[in-house]
């Protein structure tokens, strides 16, 4: 009896009809997993002597080896997704602005709260990374500054009182 070639057993555990990818750059229905899972929800697949990603192996199986520096991306968003169709070769930055996560939420924003434009001219970039609007920090600097000279001119009160001609006369 002969042993089943790897990509036999490959199909074996994919289940082709799944549902239908929710993205719209995404064609047809994704082809879901149906072995073994690693903690986070991507697939794992024994073969010549050791455990890869399923959606690791469908890419290379379709497309050849995935090229240095570049990462295989669910463009369906579904970790168990092994369709050649919907895996793409591409840099960690694109994959993760991909994501739905904070990071890629934060890098979406394009205007501050105030309505300032992140651009090259108006964007001062953080110790930590994150952007800071220039146009804010500069109007809350002056508004700080305006705070401390008038505390420092601040109103002061005669030794003695004032009075009106109006008050000397009674």
């Amino acid at each position: 009896m002969d042993r089943p070639t790897p990509a036999a057993r490959f199909a074996a555990k994919v289940n082709t009809a799944g549902p239908w990818s929710l993205r719209r750059d995404c064609l047809g229905r994704c082809h879901l997993w149906d072995g073994a899972e690693n903690e986070k929800g991507y697939g794992t697949f024994y073969v010549a002597g050791r455990t890869v990603k399923a959606h690791r192996y469908a890419y290379e199986q379709a497309n050849g080896p995935i090229p240095a520096g570049l990462e295989v991306d669910h463009r369906c968003r579904r970790r168990a997704c092994v369709a050649p169709v919907h895996l793409e070769a591409v840099t960690h930055r694109v994959n993760i602005l991909r994501s739905t996560n904070h990071v890629a939420a934060r890098a979406a924003v394009t205007h501050c709260p105030a309505g300032h434009a992140y651009d090259e001219a108006n964007t001062i970039r953080a110790r930590n990374g994150t952007r800071k609007c220039r146009a804010c920090k500069n109007a809350q600097a002056r508004t700080a500054r305006a705070r401390a000279r008038e505390d420092r001119l601040a109103p002061v009160e005669h030794i003695r009182p004032r009075t009106t001609h109006l008050e000397r006369a009674a």
